[in-house]
């Protein structure tokens, strides 16, 4: 079994940053990718980014790049999201998922996820 841990959540004001972790535990979990999704209220989830298991190819929302970097330590047990330039759009709970396969922005490309964390940027 793959287990996520998240934390970074909190409240920014806009144009402020945040760092969001994701911390991966159980075999293989070196070999998966990596996605962030959020869900605000209302609305469905949406994907955000997402990152290689071998951390060379990043893939992100239109609206969030030049904005938003993944990143992922070397051993892979611990992946990033660090969110600079906040806008109160980016308020929802955000979602960390692992998948074997390649990365994507499909929610089916991933079989596990953490239980989120809120992310509040005021105006």
């Amino acid at each position: 079994q793959v287990q996520l841990e998240e934390s970074g959540g909190g409240l920014a004001q806009a144009g402020g940053s945040l760092r969001l972790s994701c911390a991966a535990s159980g075999r293989i979990s070196s070999t998966y990718a990596i996605g962030w999704f959020r869900q605000s209220p209302g609305k469905e989830r949406e994907f955000v980014a997402a990152i290689s298991w071998a951390g060379y190819n990043t893939y992100y929302k239109d609206s969030v790049k030049g904005r938003f970097t993944c990143s992922r330590e070397h051993g892979a047990d611990t992946a990033y999201l660090q969110m600079h330039s906040l806008k109160p759009e980016d308020t929802a709970v955000y979602y960390c998922a692992a998948g074997r396969g390649i990365p994507g922005n499909k929610e089916r490309l991933y079989d596990y996820w953490g239980q989120g964390t809120q992310v509040t940027v005021s105006s």
